[in-house]
């Protein structure tokens, strides 16, 4: 049985349905360029959940400094405990660049004439996987910066001693690792609640506007089937059953909610609107229908990611439910 079956033969406006094999799709030829480059970079996304999810933060020592602003060894100590921490941020941030790029290049494989996105996705499943997998990443990064506050407060803290060693006319060699330039940059990244989902909305957006010889149906097309592919897998129990890891079902949760989130950015009317061609209340349904707290942070992402859920011709009912 292949990676990527048709479970529906019926289309709602168009967009068909599919199961995915999210766990055991693998590269044709056709698609092994684009995806050893994709592959390049989700390689290290475990390595950067891992690094978010031990981050502590230098809170203690922070304030400390603050307390005894002319104590030199609390100074000393405060600055010695940010800048590794300064360092590892930097890391998520350029890695936030990376899967911008990588996300474009599926997008671009997913979208392009003469195929539809539908045949895009039915033939070129490990590329699918790999879209799914930088949607699962972006959304668990986001959960894990969340419950994080410290990452702002280091960084700000970071950011005001530079600043005042500057005018001190003191050169740290931590400026040439993190500038102010890259500092500004890293600061609008981290000052979003949800920082990766930020990236990839931006960066869809951007695709988007790029290629205007693309017609902008193909890009949201590939999102709502996305989008249709998770709801069913999540909805029907013979398609559940056949999840080989556990960890699957969050996964098809995930994925679905990322591409919910790009769609209604991308989207002129977004994803709530009757026209929409996602069934956001059959989506809301399935969400709600697992243990609350697997997923309150979906639900979250939903009520406070997306651009258009407040708008006047969301329908009453799609606006309650995420009350």
């Amino acid at each position: 049985m292949g990676n990527l079956l048709k479970v529906l033969t019926r289309d709602i406006e168009n967009c068909p349905h599919f199961f995915l094999d999210f766990e055991n799709a693998q590269p044709t030829e056709g698609e092994r360029e684009v995806w050893k480059q994709v592959n390049a970079v989700l390689q290290d996304s475990d390595s950067i959940l891992s690094g978010l999810q031990s981050y502590k933060g230098a809170g203690q020592e922070i304030r400390d400094a603050i307390q005894k602003p002319n104590d030199a060894l609390l100074q000393d100590r405060a600055w010695n405990s940010v800048c590794p921490l300064v360092k590892k941020l930097k890391v998520f941030y350029s890695f936030s660049l990376r899967l911008e790029e990588a996300l474009q290049s599926l997008l671009e494989s997913l979208t392009c004439p003469p195929g539809s996105p539908t045949q895009h996705l039915e033939r070129e499943q490990a590329l699918a996987k790999q879209f799914a997998e930088i949607l699962h990443f972006t959304l668990r990064f986001d959960e894990l910066k969340m419950r994080s506050p410290a990452i702002q407060n280091d960084f700000s803290y970071y950011r005001r001693t530079i600043s005042r060693n500057r005018i001190n006319n003191k050169n740290l060699d931590m400026e040439k690792e993190v500038n102010n330039e890259m500092a500004n940059r890293m600061s609008l990244f981290y000052a979003e609640a949800t920082p990766m989902l930020k990236t990839l909305s931006t960066a869809t957006t951007n695709f988007v506007s790029e290629n205007k010889t693309l017609p902008l149906e193909n890009t949201t097309d590939c999102l709502s089937t996305m989008a249709s592919v998770c709801k069913v897998m999540l909805e029907t129990p013979d398609y559940t059953s056949r999840f080989s890891r556990d960890d699957t079902l969050l996964f098809c949760m995930r994925v679905m909610v990322g591409v919910i989130i790009l769609y209604d950015h991308v989207h002129p009317n977004g994803a709530f609107n009757k026209s929409s061609k996602i069934d956001m209340k059959g989506c809301i349904k399935v969400l709600k229908d697992q243990p609350a707290d697997s997923v309150e942070g979906l639900l979250n992402a939903l009520k406070f990611t997306t651009k258009h859920l407040n708008d006047e011709s969301t329908p009453k009912n799609i606006r309650s439910m995420l009350q």
